[in-house]
């Protein structure tokens, strides 16, 4: 076989599943809002059910949703009436997930939950099934058919319902106005906890600061910039910024020639350069960084006085990119 052909069944894969995504888009209605409603003004937390892939997909979904601040379970069917139905509460929200909504597992749980009054939203690809008619809200995942050439293997089916409960995780997200400060709370640890908790005051430089007074001259300059990182910056007596001088500023100084050791640095400085608060996401600071493309910013506190410098490799070294 070519490496055309795979090629070409890859994508033919991605456009069915991209294909069923924009005509779930279109199926979105006044139902998922209704759902979002019922999970967002529940007291308890939201329990998950379904069996094979319907149930490894039912395991992301509780993940997202308790990761984003809604508390979730999985509760796998055949386990349910096996003693672990006692983690379900009649304060909770039940999401059941069945391609078929006919699945055999799956349907006595939906009646033990009823019974305990949990309200019951199905997720399903046949909105005609029991399942559906039976739950109080039932959203639609039906696909024309899977991405597997035997229309067989759970594929596009397992995508549009994954979507479907990611969108079900962000909306109650933004109902809740779920903050970075909130998701960096659920999520300490690794790369994404010090994205979300590393400031710039974490990875700023304080001693010795660049720093030159508004009577320097570029000579001046030029011996912090080549000791300083290539960054100087120029205060008042009050050490609020008056202006920065990069190397870049050297350059274009240069290439005019004459004596520019004698030019007064507030002559060359930016008078508004890009800068950071001590308390920033450093995250933030190094999108904007790389959006400008700048290497090193000053830290100003509220008073707009220097008390530290940052620089790009300093915040991608300690994990803020």
């Amino acid at each position: 076989m070519t490496d055309e052909r795979i090629i070409a069944r890859g994508q033919r894969v991605l456009t069915m599943e991209r294909d069923a995504l924009d005509a779930t888009v279109v199926r979105l209605d006044a139902r998922f809002a209704a759902a979002v409603r019922l999970i967002a003004s529940a007291k308890g937390r939201v329990i998950i059910a379904g069996v094979g892939k319907s149930g490894l997909i039912g395991r992301k979904i509780a993940a997202t949703l308790t990761s984003t601040g809604t508390p979730a379970s999985f509760l796998h069917p055949t386990e349910s009436v096996h003693g672990d139905l006692g983690i379900v509460s009649q304060d909770d929200v039940a999401i059941l997930i069945s391609k078929s909504g006919e699945t055999e597992e799956l349907l006595p749980l939906l009646g033990q939950l009823q019974r305990l009054g949990v309200h019951v939203i199905a997720l399903t690809g046949e909105m005609d099934s029991t399942l559906a008619r039976q739950s109080e809200v039932a959203l639609d995942a039906s696909v024309t058919e899977e991405a597997c050439p035997h229309d067989l293997a759970p594929t596009t089916s397992t995508t549009v319902t994954l979507a479907i409960g990611d969108a079900l995780a962000v909306a109650l997200l933004e109902e809740k106005e779920f903050t970075r400060e909130d998701f960096a709370r659920f999520h300490p640890g690794g790369a994404l906890g010090r994205r979300l908790t590393l400031r710039v005051a974490d990875c700023m430089v304080t001693d010795p600061l660049p720093v030159l007074p508004a009577t320097a001259t570029m000579r001046d300059a030029v011996v912090v910039l080549s000791r300083q990182r290539g960054l100087a910056l120029v205060t008042g007596a009050d050490a609020a910024l008056l202006g920065v001088i990069t190397t870049g500023d050297l350059s274009r100084l240069l290439e005019r020639g004459g004596d520019i050791g004698a030019v007064v640095v507030t002559e060359v400085m930016s008078r508004t350069p890009k800068h950071a608060a001590p308390d920033e996401l450093a995250s933030a600071v190094v999108y904007r960084m790389e959006q400008h493309g700048i290497v090193a910013v000053p830290v100003l506190d509220d008073a707009r006085r220097v008390v530290g410098v940052v620089h790009l490799h300093d915040l991608m070294r300690a994990g803020a990119a």
